[in-house]
Formats: structure tokens, sequence, C-alpha cells
């Protein structure tokens, strides 16, 4: 018999699931937070959570799902009075199961536009957070600034005052608050990119000037966009989350949330508006974030997509499995070594090749149960933000991007559709089709894969890197990922 989760039923929870302990009845909504999915419930929420558990009430969220998909996210959570459940696990196979209440409020809103909009200029509104994605903050990957072309900024451009993009909803609220003279918001980006609240600000500033010059001058004025850095692998929730919920603890819940037990999050001391005490709540506020930023981006989300692509062709479909094969361990350690690492800049207290190790610890976590094919997912935006800027500053420097050459041809060898062992590679990329297109062709340099300038700028004309790709994808071509490392790389060493 199970439980379905409800806030009627958190008394007859079992006993070992964590639930809250204050009244939610009690909080009001202080933060409003765009593109609610896995990792802003296994991160910032829990942080609320517990912020809310210390007496902090006036910092509920309201959560608001931006796309049709997002549907599915209001269905769960309101039919669970916005409750959901959190499990951690440890690498020796501990779980923690916790019950997070700190969002009190979803919104959908493709039905609920004016409903977003009121609560977004409510004045009690004091923080409007976002995990959008790479791909969702109007940049060009080719020139790194605003795209006024993007598909959003043109479509909210039509209606501006009936938003459906992100920084269309932002700036409309912006607008009604300064027109009212209602405080403005902070701006804050949870997203993985580098220097996340700069980047914000440019799409805010830049759709803004495109409907008012004189509004974008006062949010650059009075708006503020702190960067910030976070931290938690969290993976797609798999039905073996909700079977073990049911099985062991007897809860029935619509769409519960799995990560590891690892929690890191930076940011940046810069609000506009009154702010929740984050320190209060295992959050580092900094003077400067971007070295912590910059760390994470160079060394954990890089590395994941290396070994999103190199593990996939060589037949892997878990995190874990592909981190346990020592040739692909000693990828990793050499991109960190050689490549990533010489182009951070040194923070005080922190050990890069520590901190490379510990990643590597983590990967290998079975418990977690990560997929590959969630760090494949939208590879044509994450690509060029975190493993591109990496190759271009070792190119700068003189240093070869080996790694980074053999991660694009092992990309180009996954769009193909087929690993090392003749099964199929799923494919989750808006550009799959014409990137596929260019990989069949066979083509080199900016005639081939390397063509795309939305993705790749103008790397396919640099001599030196299409060489160093051009010896990486013929080595592919005659062998087997793991048989390819061992002829670019050298002997693999097992450790």
């Amino acid at each position: 018999m199970t439980t379905t989760l409800s806030s009627a039923t958190l008394d007859a929870l079992d006993p070992r699931i964590a639930v809250p302990q204050y009244d939610r009845a009690t909080v009001s909504v202080g933060v409003v937070h765009l593109g609610v999915g896995g990792f802003h419930r296994a991160h910032q929420a829990v942080v609320m959570d517990d912020l809310l558990a210390s007496g902090q009430r006036e910092w509920g969220i309201c959560g608001v799902g931006l796309l049709d998909g997002d549907a599915r996210m209001r269905d769960a959570l309101r039919t669970q009075d916005t409750l959901y459940t959190h499990v951690t696990r440890a690498a020796d196979g501990r779980s923690d199961v916790r019950v997070i209440g700190s969002i009190v409020e979803y919104l959908f809103a493709p039905e609920e536009r004016e409903l977003v909009l009121r609560r977004l200029t409510d004045p009690a509104t004091r923080v409007v957070s976002l995990t959008v994605t790479e791909g969702g903050y109007l940049q060009s990957h080719a020139t790194g600034r605003f795209d006024p072309e993007a598909a959003a900024v043109v479509a909210d451009l039509a209606s501006p005052e009936v938003p459906s993009g992100a920084f269309g909803y932002i700036v409309e609220a912006l607008r009604l608050r300064r027109d009212r003279g209602i405080r403005p918001f902070t701006v804050m980006s949870c997203d993985n990119i580098r220097a996340n609240g700069d980047v914000a600000r440019s799409a805010a500033l830049g759709y803004a000037s495109l409907r008012s010059p004189d509004l974008a001058e006062w949010i650059a004025d009075n708006v503020s966009f702190p960067n910030s850095m976070v931290d938690r692998i969290t993976p797609a929730t798999s039905t073996e989350v909700h079977e073990v919920l049911r099985s062991e603890y007897g809860l029935d819940d619509a769409w519960p949330v799995a990560s590891e037990d690892y929690f890191q999050w930076v940011l940046e001391d810069d609000f506009c508006n009154a702010s929740p005490p984050y320190e209060d709540a295992r959050v580092e506020v900094v003077r400067d974030v971007v070295p912590f930023e910059l760390m994470k981006l160079r060394m954990l989300n890089a590395s994941h997509q290396i070994l999103a692509y190199l593990g996939s062709v060589a037949g892997y479909r878990l995190v874990h499995e592909a981190a346990a094969d020592e040739a692909l361990r000693h990828v990793l350690r050499h991109f960190w070594l050689n490549e990533a690492i010489p182009t951070l800049t040194p923070i005080p207290g922190v050990n890069f090749v520590d901190y490379a190790e510990s990643l590597l610890s983590r990967y290998a976590n079975p418990h977690v149960r990560d997929t590959l094919e969630r760090l494949a997912t939208d590879a044509s935006n994450r690509i060029p933000v975190f493993v591109l800027p990496i190759v271009a500053d070792c190119l700068t420097g003189g240093l070869p991007p080996t790694v980074g050459a053999l991660t694009v041809a092992t990309w180009e060898k996954y769009v193909r559709g087929i690993d090392d062992n003749g099964d199929e590679l799923i494919q989750h990329d808006n550009r799959a089709d014409a990137l596929r297109k260019r990989a069949v062709a066979g083509s080199t340099g900016v005639h081939g894969f390397l063509g795309d300038p939305a993705v790749f700028g103008d790397l396919g004309n640099d001599a030196t890197f299409v060489a160093q790709y051009e010896q990486c994808r013929t080595v592919l071509e005659s062998n087997t990922v793991t048989n390819a490392v061992r002829v670019v790389l050298g002997p693999v060493s097992v450790r």
C-alpha cells in the first residue's frame, strides 16, 4: 500500500522521510523561478526549503513553466499541493529522502500569462531566478553577443506586452514595475554559462533596447544581474526512483527528483532589492564568482561533454560506467591537466588537481545513475559554451587542444547515429539533422562538419585546429573510441 504525496498526507509518511516542519500556509512568495526542472528542484529549491525551515517565511518560490511541455510539471506539482520528494544518493549507497515545500505556487505561462505578470510585478517578488538552459539566453554562439534575430526575440517583439519567452517576461515585468513606481527585482541566472549574470544582463538589455532605448537605460541603471556558480549532478528522474519510493518508503510521488549528495552554490553579492539570507543555507556569497564559475564550467561541464560523446560512441549509456573505463579516465585527466587547468584563474585555497580527482569520484558514483544521453542533449548549444572556449584559449596560448579536437571529432561520429557496437545513438539536438548531413558529406574544414558558424564560429578556418581535428577524425574512422584514445594520447596508465 502506498500513500500519495500531498499536504494532507505528510504526517502519514514513513518516518525516514523528512518533511517540512514549517506551516506552508504562512509562507509568502519572494522568488519567482522561470524554468522549473530537475536541477532547480534539487538545488535552489532545497536551499529555500532550508531557509523557510529556519523561519524566513517571506521567501517562498513561485515556479513558472514557460514551454508547452511544462504542462506535465504543472500537473504533477498541482496534484501534490506543489510538494515533491528529493532523494540524495551518496557513493557508499546511503540515501536521504526529503519532501521539499519551498515551491508554494506553480504557474503555467502558456495559459496563465496574466497571472505570471501579476506575480512578477508584485512588490513582494524581489528575486527572479532562471534555469532556462544555455540556449535560452538569446546569444549567438558565433559572436557571443545578443542575437536580435533569435526566434524568441522575434516572437516577443511582435507583441511585447503579451510575452512568451523568459526575457520577454522579465523585460515586460520590469517595464510595468518602472511605470508603477515599484522597485525592480534582481535577475539571478542559475544556468551553467560563464558569467551567467552578465549574459542575462546582455539578453535583457539587448531585447529591451529593441523595445525602447529608455527602458533599456533604466534597466541598466537599476537592475542587478549577479553571477553565480551552481553544482549538483541531477539526472532526469528515472522509473527506478519512482519504484524505490513506492517499494521501500510506501510513497507515490508524481515527479520526484534524485541527485548526488554533493552541493555547491557560489553567488555574487549584487542585489538591487532585498535578498534571502543565502549565506545561512550553505551558499558561498562572494564579491567575485567568476573564478569559481570558470573552474566549474571548464572542469565539470566541459568534461561532461567529453564523457558524453566519447562514452556514448564507445557503447556506454550510464555515466558511472563510462567513468570506470581507464581509457576515458585517461582522456579526462589529460584534458584537465593540459587544456582546462592552464586556462583557469588561480583561486586561493583551491587545488585544481584535487578538484579534478573529486570529479572522477563523483562521476563514478553508481547510485546516481546519470545517463550519457542527458549530457549529450542540446549538443549544438553545449559544445560551443563548454568546450570550444577552452579550445580557443589553448590555441591563443600555444597549447595543443588535443582532447578538444578529439571531442569534436567524436561528436561528428556521434551525430552519424551509430556507436562502436553498431547500436543506435539517440539525438536530442535541434541542429542534429543539419550536422548529420555535414558529417556524412565527409568534407574538411569549413566545407565539412566545422562549417556551421552558428556552432563553430570561424574555428573551421583555424589551420592548427583543423589539422588536429582531421588527425583525430582519421583515427576514429578505423578505430573504436578506446583504441583511438591510445593512438591520439599514447599509452593509458591505470590508477
